[in-house]
């Protein structure tokens, strides 16, 4: 299964107890520059918030079920989570809860499962 299939499956499973966003930054392989030979798409590097914007549309249909949106061409929101280039987060009363390693190698899924799990038990637990 891919890293994007198993995120999908996520979101599906844990929909009734978690809100899940992308926010979609700057290209890792934009194909004017160090080219993926396994990217599924062909996305030039972003030279304005239009261009990451339309990126941003395949995301979309690459993720039902979560919202999508874009850094902003300074990259803050990239830098300040130190996603580079893909991390996975869980933001609880506004504090970071969960932090996951930096991707590719980093990103662990099944981590993220595990935490919405052990979330979910202690939601049941609480209302016995």
């Amino acid at each position: 299964m891919t890293r994007l299939a198993a995120f999908q499956r996520l979101v599906s499973q844990y929909a009734d107890i978690a809100d899940f966003l992308v926010v979609y930054i700057e290209e890792a392989h934009p194909s004017d520059g160090w080219v993926s030979s396994d990217a599924p798409y062909q996305i030039r590097k972003h030279r304005c918030l239009e261009d990451r914007l339309r990126a941003a549309q395949l995301m979309l249909s690459e993720v039902p079920g979560s919202n999508v949106v874009v850094d902003n061409m300074d990259n803050s929101s990239n830098a300040a989570y130190g996603a580079y280039f893909e991390r996975l987060y869980i933001v609880r009363d506004e504090r970071v809860v969960y932090q996951g390693g930096r991707g590719p190698e980093g990103y662990r899924i099944s981590e993220l499962r595990n935490w919405l799990e052990q979330y979910r038990k202690d939601l049941v637990n609480s209302h016995v």
